[in-house]
């Protein structure tokens, strides 16, 4: 959820006095989403609850400062179980983990508790109940990804084939009255998703698809406010981790209407260059941003150009997700 809008009409007027003016339009909703705040709650949870450490598999998600703000709390970060020892908690990140994980997790009597986001938990089960049907899964997702690794881990080997691009179904080769059904990652480009549907439902008129859309709330939303902003803007900034696959996917909503854009971690990777000529300028932030980022770059924007601030909001999001019982019982 985003922190509360500052709506000054010219940031800092008597300081800034002389400072070029710089119209500022941040988009909303922006930054954590309800997976992200979940995930981030259950380490800190669990260090309340088990003592420091607490070791959390991958990333919990794809944000450096999120992840030293943990380890500070006394998080441990770990690639793989075998860096666990056997008396210490494990938490599963929040883009998921294949089934292998918390079976090894069990042989070894771990006590995990597994962050996998309830969006992400819901493919992986209608991944079970399409195999269950007989269908072959088409899988659209980038390749070496978190969670398709996780969501490709559900079921056996074989039994899903990973596509990316239109390119990738014109490959495929099952004939066109096989049983099929796809599913799709939840952090993909809205746009670029349909075109690979719908390259899908012709080559394979009877494939099988979700009921609802696979792609979460929170990643089409925050699509839909860059949408909204970069229209009236000359550059947009999007704050985002380069191994975010939401954050990655805003910077190309915006390149794709027309407007440069560029992604960092931090204000301290602002290149003042990009903004020479620019007067008006989107910013947003990943679903694993959190706010206090979004305000350092307004704070660094405010040294060298006088901000005047303007919300574009998109939709209103109220999304919360319960958290394990282990971890409230």
């Amino acid at each position: 959820m985003n922190a509360p809008f500052h709506t000054d009409a010219a940031r800092g007027s008597d300081a800034a006095a002389g400072l070029p003016p710089l119209n500022l339009l941040i988009a909303a909703p922006r930054g954590f989403c309800a997976g992200v705040d979940r995930a981030i709650e259950i380490v800190e949870k669990a260090l309340e609850r088990y003592g420091a450490p607490v070791y959390v598999r991958h990333e919990i998600v794809h944000n450096k400062y999120v992840v030293e703000g943990l380890k500070a709390k006394g998080a441990i970060f770990v690639k793989e179980l075998n860096e666990v020892p056997d008396d210490a908690p494990v938490v599963f990140s929040a883009h998921g983990v294949p089934k292998t994980v918390p079976a090894e997790a069990k042989r070894r009597q771990l006590l995990y508790v597994d962050a996998t986001c309830p969006l992400v938990s819901k493919i992986h089960r209608q991944a079970e109940r399409q195999i269950e049907k007989g269908r072959h899964i088409i899988f659209i997702g980038h390749e070496g990804h978190p969670e398709v690794i996780g969501t490709m881990g559900q079921v056996e080997p074989g039994q899903m084939t990973l596509v990316e691009t239109i390119e990738d179904v014109d490959k495929l080769p099952f004939d066109s009255d096989e049983e099929l059904a796809y599913l799709t990652q939840t952090t993909l480009s809205v746009d670029d998703t349909r075109e690979v549907i719908e390259a899908l439902e012709w080559r394979y008129p009877n494939i099988s698809g979700p009921k609802a859309e696979d792609i979460c709330y929170a990643t089409s939303n925050r699509q839909a406010a860059v949408k909204e902003l970069a229209h009236d803007c000359d550059l947009v900034l999007v704050i985002g981790a380069p191994n975010s696959s939401n954050s990655l996917r805003l910077v190309e909503v915006s390149e794709r209407l027309g407007t440069p854009a560029k992604l960092i971690q931090r204000a301290s990777e602002i290149d003042f260059a990009w903004l020479e000529g620019v007067q008006s300028l989107g910013l947003t932030a990943g679903a694993s941003a959190p706010e206090i980022l979004v305000r350092e770059v307004v704070a660094a924007l405010a040294e060298r150009r006088t901000i005047h601030e303007k919300e574009i909001t998109a939709t209103v999001e109220k999304m919360v997700f319960k958290l394990p019982r282990q971890l409230t019982e």
